[in-house]
């Protein structure tokens, strides 16, 4: 049963009444021109989002999916921030407001919320589905051109997810210094592909030397391991599909996995993860493969590497069995096991 003071339930009941309006096939042709742009790699000089129609497919099919990454994104930083809990956000080209709902559901009670994006009408469409969450009544929804000129009032936390892809090389760097000087705390998403994974450890580059440290998802603030062109750093959020979802992509299942990357930082204490299970892990008769990013206990560095956890590990063996893409490792009262 729905609960609709939960934020994850009040948005899948927002959307719904949303999609009964939808014209099927007018929705299956905005949702697939609009996957084409948050795929590409090409800046544009016009919002993505025109008008009503392109707005509405938007939120029905691609809200969830935000939502659930912007949520396991936050998830993983406040582990390592606990007990910390924003006074203000800001959500920079937020949209329909889905990293709103996101910020919500990760910490409880009311705070200042801006929304800040140059679609007039995602900022319309936003307004009317927040009306659906008490806590978020309340949002300013403020249309702002996003790129070298926009001002971000201070704020305990920004948020910018699938943001990135549509600025040019020096909007992306102007908007993340201004995120720096204007926030404690950035959480930056960006879709799970090798170039979106460029973009986000572009902006990590940049937190780091505007004096951030990393909360998530890596274990250091030090670069990442993977040699650039060999590999990316993604993870992957599941998102209950709905006839939409299956309208446009064929098949039956129930859901599907939103793949993204994404970095956390932070000017707070912080306590990342030991390490992070950076793939699916691989379940074996009596054996779990985990690869993982970590640091080396004789280096600064991180580093990528495949752990084995074995029957003989015991209660670590049960929780390997239970870890998932993205997760901390090991648990916070066990020790990493040995090879």
């Amino acid at each position: 049963m729905n609960d609709p003071a939960n934020p994850a339930d009040a948005l899948r009941a927002a959307l719904a009444d949303l999609v009964d309006g939808l014209p099927p096939r007018q929705a299956a042709q905005a949702v697939e021109r609009l996957i084409a742009n948050y795929r590409g790699a090409t800046p544009t000089d016009a919002p993505i989002l025109r008008d009503r129609a392109d707005v509405v497919a938007y939120a029905a099919y691609r809200m969830p999916a935000t939502f659930a990454a912007v949520r396991s994104a936050l998830a993983a930083f406040a582990d390592a921030v606990p007990g910390w809990v924003p006074g203000s956000h800001v959500d920079v080209g937020g949209g329909t407001g889905a990293a709103t709902w996101a910020a919500g559901a990760t910490w409880d009670g009311v705070r200042p919320v801006t929304v800040l994006d140059w679609a007039e009408p995602a900022l319309a469409l936003g307004r009317e589905i927040a009306a659906a969450h008490p806590a978020l009544r309340d949002v300013r929804w403020q249309r702002s051109r996003i790129g070298a000129a926009l001002t971000i009032e201070s704020t305990d936390l920004i948020t910018v997810s699938y943001v990135l892809n549509e600025l040019t090389g020096p909007d992306r760097a102007a908007l993340v210094d201004a995120a720096a000087t204007a926030a404690r705390a950035v959480v930056i998403v960006e879709a799970g592909t090798p170039d979106g994974y460029a973009r986000v450890i572009e902006a990590r580059d940049r937190l780091i030397s505007a004096g951030f440290q990393v909360a998530a998802p890596c274990p250091h603030s030090a670069a990442c391991p993977i040699v650039p062109g060999t590999d990316w750093c993604h993870f992957a959020a599941r998102v209950s599909r709905s006839s939409l979802h299956r309208q446009v992509k064929g098949g039956s299942l129930a859901y599907e996995d939103e793949k993204f990357s994404y970095v956390a930082a932070t000017r707070l204490p912080v306590a990342p993860a030991p390490s992070r299970v950076v793939r699916r892990p691989q379940i074996r008769k009596g054996q779990v493969l985990l690869d993982l990013c970590e640091t080396s206990p004789s280096s600064p560095h991180e580093q990528l590497r495949r752990r084995t956890v074995t029957k003989r590990h015991g209660d670590l063996y049960k929780a390997a069995r239970d870890a998932d893409w993205g997760d901390s490792w090991p648990p916070s009262e066990s020790n990493p096991p040995t090879q």
